[in-house]
């Protein structure tokens, strides 16, 4: 048994009936990293010597009875955008300072320290997170462990693939406009998008109230348990709900029957999903509905709101860019500068304009979920394509997020979502559908994935190419 191949949960049993031990956990882990991150370049940071020392202690923790969590001495990642005490969070961007004082975690590393979890990694990520796939000129090509040609998406798409080839059963990631649900659905894991404010961020995002923190784990149940930690309050966040102490494992068995889900095949506005994918979801909504749920085949009844989510996230890049020297101007993604130049462009009333908007489909999904408790809907629009270095990608508004129309409309609303492995391409790429609950219900998300999730199990690990 390779300790590296299980999942949190199966570790933390382990760990709680004295079978396994947080220390030869992370030991799988490191090589299992050993043997795939010069590979996949999933892991961009490092320091062994202090997660080992977290790692001893956790063990010292299980044996005296006394774990601070459920999850003490699980291993996890972080994405490095998410500040983390005593290490450089570099936002895979050339024009961070390597060398200042790192004195503050995050709110949710944070809280994983205080439960007890081991951190090992920073994850690779675009710079700032400002794309849909995960390529920088800092730390290069992020690739997919299902096939190195292909990338593994983004921009959460180092925490993605680590958590798919078993570096690690847990990561940290972060959506904005897809950026944790895009890769879990390239890489065959799941990926969960909280509702906005659940998981508490700080500095918040500079692009503003679409950005959610959420886990990467290859089993609901395991994302159940890392929301049970990380969905705790922190003051610094003033956008953050307030606290809900609901235990999100309590309700995952609780099946589907009579619930009453919205199956869009293409959100009424989606023109070229891949017939694979368009195939696998068919069948992920009938699955949820020989278990018991009431499917209607319904689009929600919304255009198309690429040009909001464009806008908004470009005034967003203008931001970081316009802050920045002309000697660190010299150095970023091509992508930035031309999102920067579009953000640029728009005016304060387009931009009031634009906020409207986002509020009319808010209140229509809000309105939606009167009649129906979920929507289903595909992942992504088509398989992982093929990975590239920043500056060999097309800079158009249309290759922007053209091809993950089913992500960004959930972060406008703010709503919880998901994506779950739901099979495989002819050409043995994983393919995913999306689960979307009603504002704050998180629980019920999790819950409609776990039922799905025993119907058709996916606990995978990628190929180790």
């Amino acid at each position: 048994m390779n300790l590296a191949d299980l999942s949190a949960a199966e570790l933390a049993a382990g760990f709680k009936v004295g079978t396994l031990s947080p220390v030869d956990a992370l030991h799988a882990v490191f090589s299992r990293l050993d043997a795939l991150n010069p590979k996949l370049n999933a892991i961009c940071f490092e320091d062994r010597e202090r997660s080992r020392s977290d790692a001893r202690a956790s063990e010292l923790r299980w044996r005296a009875g006394s774990p601070l969590s459920a999850l003490d001495g699980v291993p996890i990642s972080i994405k490095d955008l998410i500040l983390t005490q005593g290490w450089p969070t570099l936002r895979g961007s050339r024009t961070i300072d390597r060398n200042q004082a790192w004195s503050d975690d995050a709110p949710s590393v944070a809280r994983l320290r205080e439960a007890g979890l081991v951190i090992f990694g920073k994850t690779t990520t675009p710079e700032f997170g400002i794309k849909g796939t995960t390529d920088n000129t800092l730390t290069g090509i992020t690739r997919n462990p299902w096939n190195l040609s292909k990338t593994p998406g983004g921009s959460s798409g180092g925490s993605a693939a680590a958590v798919a080839a078993g570096i690690g059963p847990l990561s940290i990631g972060t959506d904005g406009a897809g950026s944790v649900r895009i890769p879990a659905a390239f890489t065959g894991t799941f990926g969960l998008k909280p509702s906005f404010g659940r998981v508490p961020a700080w500095p918040l995002s500079p692009f503003g109230t679409v950005a959610h923190l959420g886990p990467h784990t290859r089993t609901v149940t395991d994302a159940a348990m890392l929301m049970n930690v990380i969905a705790k309050p922190d003051p610094r966040d003033w956008t953050s709900l307030p606290y809900d102490a609901h235990d999100y494992t309590s309700t995952l068995q609780a099946g589907v029957k009579g619930l009453r889900i919205a199956f869009s095949p293409a959100l009424g506005y989606v023109k070229n999903v891949h017939p694979e994918v368009a195939a696998a979801t068919r069948a992920a909504a009938q699955a949820l509905a020989q278990l018991g749920a009431e499917v209607d085949e319904i689009d929600p009844g919304f255009d198309d709101p690429i040009e909001i989510t464009n806008k908004l996230w470009f005034i967003g890049s203008a931001t970081l860019y316009n802050a920045m020297t002309d000697a660190q101007k010299a150095l970023v993604d091509p992508a930035l500068v031309w999102q920067a130049g579009e953000g640029n462009r728009i005016t304060v009333p387009e931009l009031q304009a634009l906020t409207k908007r986002r509020g009319e489909l808010g209140t229509l999904m809000r309105k939606f979920h009167t009649q129906y408790d979920l929507l289903v809907t595909p992942g992504v629009s088509v398989p992982a394509f093929e990975a590239k270095a920043s500056g060999e990608w097309e800079l158009t508004t249309e290759k922007f997020l053209g091809w993950t129309p089913f992500s960004y409309p959930f972060n406008l609303t703010q709503q919880p979502a998901c994506v779950c492995p739901s099979g495989f391409s002819s050409d043995g790429l994983p393919l995913s559908m999306q689960i979307v609950g009603p504002m704050h219900g998180d629980a019920l998300v999790l819950r409609a994935a776990r039922a799905f999730e025993t119907a058709q199990p996916w606990k995978l690990i990628a190929p180790e190419a």
